[in-house]
């Protein structure tokens, strides 16, 4: 019929990809994926030199090889703490990981290791620093994989984001660590003392968990 309007052509809509759908946000950028690999680089050329040599504890501090193993392990750990600090919003996730890495890593590199048991005195500093740097180091490690567990666990929102007790938890693993090295290092590491460890801090995070109120991330 003369005048009739042609039924117009309706756009197709756009859909969100799949992930976005889920709830899972976009793909990974190609920043990120970079900071991966630069990342995975600067460990493994690290950890090469720590452990083929290359670094004479007898040499000046700023000799070029020592700059080196100081650039790569700084780079290092700002490449893996500072992403995930960025994406699971741990705040002082990046200061302490990377404090903590480049201690441990100065003294394996440098610090002459100890000629004899723990609490011999000429040797307890060095001995103190070690361990102090494995705490730090290991309680980041830890930290984005307590914030993780603990989201898919606790059911009460505000203690799955509970930001003082993803630091707590993630310092006690540090802690079991710790003095495993330190029972080690005293020549009395044995499975039964482990164990009593463990189920030690096991007892005491339930007591934190029942008296204290969750604080959660901002």
């Amino acid at each position: 019929m003369a005048g009739k309007a042609e039924p117009t052509p309706q756009r197709p809509t756009r859909r969100a990809p799949p992930a976005e759908e889920a709830g899972g946000g976009p793909a990974p950028s190609t920043l990120n994926i970079f900071m991966a690999v630069a990342a995975g680089l600067c460990w493994a050329a690290a950890l090469a030199m720590l452990l083929f040599g290359g670094l004479p504890a007898a040499s000046p501090p700023l000799a070029p090889e020592r700059l080196l193993f100081y650039a790569l392990a700084l780079s290092a750990a700002l490449l893996t703490f500072g992403p995930l600090e960025r994406a699971a919003g741990l705040a002082g996730l990046t200061v302490e990981g990377t404090v903590g890495a480049c201690i441990l890593l100065y003294c394996l590199a440098f610090v002459p290791a100890p000629g004899d048991w723990l609490l011999s005195l000429p040797d307890l500093p060095i001995y103190g620093l070690l361990l102090a740097a494995l705490l730090i180091t290991t309680a980041a490690v830890a930290r984005p994989f307590v914030d993780a567990a603990g989201r898919r666990i606790f059911q009460q929102r505000a203690r799955a984001r509970d930001a003082r007790r993803v630091r707590r938890q993630s310092y006690e693993i540090g802690l079991l660590v710790t003095v495993a090295a330190a029972l080690a290092g005293l020549r009395v590491l044995t499975w039964v003392s482990l164990l009593l460890l463990a189920v030690a801090l096991l007892i005491a995070e339930l007591l934190f968990l029942s008296a204290i109120r969750a604080e959660p991330n901002p």
